[in-house]
């Protein structure tokens, strides 16, 4: 079972803002930048997101049903700031249990079987803008 989702609302709106300040300058971390659904309103949710051979992997300790992962696969697109960089990131893709948990890096494994995370997204990334 992934985060309780009060945890995650918690970090919504305590931890995430903060988060935010280093994110996409600090790895692993990594700020996803994607609209609404519905209300087509941009938002930046920090992530944990580390290369892959075709892009970058995201593990979705929230699951996939998490708003912002909604609203990637839903455009099916969004923007990437990671290492000071922002680029453009399509494809996303949901894989889930062993096939998943071998696209990050091993060190990392551990933690994540501890939370619980069986879902992962990877993302196609273009070239810098």
């Amino acid at each position: 079972m992934p985060i309780p989702k009060v945890v995650g609302r918690f970090n919504k709106y305590v931890t995430n803002p903060v988060a935010r300040l280093v994110a996409g300058w600090l790895p692993p971390f990594a700020v996803i930048g994607h609209r609404g659904r519905v209300s087509r309103r941009e938002y930046r949710t920090p992530v944990a997101a580390f290369r892959s051979k075709d892009g970058l992997v995201v593990a979705l300790t929230y699951g996939a049903d998490a708003d912002w992962v909604k609203n990637v696969l839903k455009d099916e697109r969004c923007t990437v700031r990671r290492l000071g960089r922002v680029r453009e990131a399509t494809g996303p893709r949901i894989v889930t249990g062993t096939q998943g948990m071998k696209l990050v890096p091993a060190p990392v494994r551990i933690p994540l079987r501890l939370l619980n995370a069986t879902e992962f997204l990877t993302l196609r990334i273009g070239p810098s803008r």
